[in-house]
């Protein structure tokens, strides 16, 4: 009859970092074979211990493949990479990862970097990883246990008590119907075995009836005026709602109990993580000196983005 929505605390109604903010990598050729020419440090001496990120897992033309190449690939596909165990995922990874070396040689061989808007297009996805890995550290640093406990604090001390209710119903499709309910209900019958054999509601009905506690917002307007008027025990007379003909008998009646810390932890930090970047964002905007030339001096400025709600 209605659709229960969680509790939620600060959902974003728009922001500035929209779908653009999931990692993207370019693809980059092999890289060289002597540590020494890459890193300006000479290559470990034989024996010495390799950290597990560097561990060489496969070559392609004599150039090394690691676990951190298979590291960076791996966060690059994302939601992307199909459901497996992780040693099948593994290897499917370093597959991607060797396909794309010699996919990349073949482009190189083919002078693809050679084509007018490549140099533009490395360029792009360059900016793109260091604005996302810039965003990355900035948001671990602001991430804090206690940055994550004051918000949810601060949310929680400005919420309002909201009364809520545990109500049963059996809904039928017209008024004749819902009086001889009322009758049987009024006769003694148990209610959850006459709301399973004539509810109409395909969620409750099977439950007895039962529709768990809900706030007055959450049902439509005949229905939450008629069960929020009872008392626990008391039955309601029929009550016409545009599903149908309901009798109602309320359960309990409660001060909405407020959420735990834990409960809505992710909720919390995902808010701070979305307004630490916002933040810095508009700040980074705030120093700029950016000249649209796309529109008219005469026309509003650019619109700020939305502000993410108050938890």
């Amino acid at each position: 009859m209605t659709t229960r929505r969680p509790f939620t605390l600060a959902i974003m109604a728009g922001t500035l970092l929209a779908a653009g903010l999931a990692g993207a990598a370019v693809a980059q050729t092999a890289p060289k074979t002597d540590p020494k020419a890459e890193t300006g440090k000479p290559a470990a001496a034989p024996g010495a211990a390799v950290k597990p990120e560097d561990q060489v897992l496969a070559r392609v033309d004599g150039a090394p493949i690691t676990q951190k190449d298979l590291d960076i690939a791996a966060e690059d596909l994302g939601e992307r990479l199909p459901a497996m165990a992780e040693a099948q995922k593994r290897d499917y990874v370093l597959s991607y990862v060797i396909d794309l070396r010699i996919g990349a040689k073949a482009a190189l061989d083919a002078k693809v970097d050679a084509e007018p808007d490549f140099a533009r297009r490395v360029a792009y996805f360059r900016d793109k990883v260091l604005l996302d890995d810039y965003l990355a550290r900035e948001v671990k640093k602001a991430m804090t246990p206690e940055a994550a406990r004051k918000l949810y604090d601060d949310t929680v001390a400005n919420l309002k008590p909201e009364q809520e209710v545990r109500a049963r119903h059996i809904l039928v499709e017209t008024e004749e119907e819902a009086k001889k309910v009322h009758a049987r209900l009024k006769g003694g019958e148990d209610f959850a075995k006459v709301a399973g054999e004539v509810s109409k509601d395909p969620g409750s009905g099977k439950e007895g009836g039962d529709l768990g506690y809900f706030t007055r917002d959450r049902m439509v307007p005949e229905f939450a005026e008629a069960a929020f008027k009872l008392e626990p025990g008391q039955l309601s007379e029929p009550v016409k709602s545009q599903f149908g003909w309901h009798v109602i008998r309320l359960e309990d009646k409660r001060v909405k109990p407020l959420p735990t810390f834990e409960e809505v932890k992710d909720q919390v930090e995902n808010y701070l993580a979305r307004k630490t970047q916002q933040d810095l964002i508009l700040a980074l905007r705030a120093k700029a000196k950016i000249e649209r030339l796309d529109k008219a001096e005469d026309k509003a400025p650019d619109a700020k983005p939305a502000e993410p709600k108050k938890p």
